[in-house]
């Protein structure tokens, strides 16, 4: 470990009071990490939340994105600015040598959200699923210390599954704000104008066939996501289990409602919640059969950011040396393609 790129105990507890304020829910998800993963993380979530909020609270959301990318080009440069986020997440940079394409796709996906963009088709609000949550479903991997590539695809697999489900659940509420996530295509199928449901956000049969379409894709992505967990540290398994479970759960709740979404909001009970949690610290079989499908073509360069690494010498098999020396030599190939 670089001495130089420790966390700082202050800043990291700083960057604990800003999540207890403004991201409640991950405050109690990273209770079921391992220390050693929890306080990167909770460094990490503070960086990305900053991101949000000056996206979000700027006159100009533009500005707000210009002066992201000024703190995101000091933390890369070992030069932070005098914040204890941003200490903290260069550090963190540092630590688990994150390759700036991960957070530079997040402030991208920041900037889309601040131009309204609409998304003609599935493949294109897949693009916009991986830089908002494949970005960070990629990050927390390379905090757990995995850098495999069949487990970066799972683990962004999974961060667009959530992706999906959020949008899912709030297509009211985006829409009463202005903003429109569902693919075109599939609304102009269902005889909808989006133009018409933005100025009138109604529910409608065709809406639900519409949102159930969605959460089909994303439990689609679930189970794709689901052999990835079993590539990851034992002691990291228990939380992102229950954040798959959590976020599926509350795709089978707006199923429930009717796939209506926009006259309420599906929510998961803290009931429910705790005993998802609960199911998901039992030991469980680490199976990664079907775990090996490429990444989806949106995610691809996410996977292809990050060089990979052996498993330790104690766990690694013949096969498992062989596998990683192919990947290797496949990513230096194919950024030797991409070289000008």
């Amino acid at each position: 470990m670089d001495a130089a790129a420790s966390l700082d105990p202050e800043d990291l507890e700083a960057c604990r009071d800003l999540l207890r304020v403004g991201s409640k829910s991950f405050h109690a998800a990273s209770l079921l990490l391992p220390r050693r993963v929890r306080d990167s993380a909770t460094a990490l979530y503070a960086f990305c939340r900053l991101g949000d909020d000056a996206v979000d609270n700027a006159a100009d959301p533009r500005e707000g994105l210009a002066l992201m990318r000024d703190r995101l080009q000091a933390a890369y440069a070992g030069e932070p600015q005098d914040h204890a986020a941003d200490r903290a997440f260069a550090a963190v940079v540092r630590l688990h040598d994150i390759p700036r394409t991960l957070p530079d796709a997040l402030l991208e996906g920041f900037a889309w959200d601040a131009e309204g963009r609409r998304y003609p088709d599935i493949a294109a609000l897949h693009g916009y699923a991986a830089r908002v949550a494949g970005t960070v479903g990629a990050m927390m991997t390379l905090l757990m210390g995995v850098r495999s590539h069949a487990a970066l695809a799972r683990a962004t697999d999974l961060g667009a599954a959530m992706q999906l489900t959020n949008i899912a659940r709030d297509v009211g509420e985006d829409a009463r704000a202005g903003r429109l996530y569902l693919p075109h295509d599939w609304l102009e199928e269902a005889g909808i104008s989006p133009r018409a449901f933005l100025a009138d956000p109604r529910f409608t049969p065709g809406l639900g066939l519409v949102v159930a379409r969605l959460l089909g894709e994303a439990q689609r992505l679930y189970e794709r996501a689901q052999p990835g967990i079993g590539m990851l540290p034992r002691d990291s398994r228990p939380a992102i289990r229950a954040a798959h479970r959590i976020y599926a759960e509350i795709g089978a709740e707006v199923a429930r409602q009717g796939f209506d979404s926009v006259s309420r909001r599906a929510i998961v009970s803290p009931a429910r919640k705790l005993a998802l949690v609960a199911r998901a610290r039992l030991p469980a079989l680490a199976s990664v059969e079907g775990g090996a499908e490429p990444p989806l073509p949106a995610n691809a360069f996410l996977v292809q950011a990050v060089t990979p690494a052996p498993p330790p010498i104690a766990a690694r098999s013949l096969d498992e040396r062989i596998g990683w020396a192919i990947e290797l030599f496949a990513d230096l190939e194919a950024r030797r393609r991409a070289a000008p």
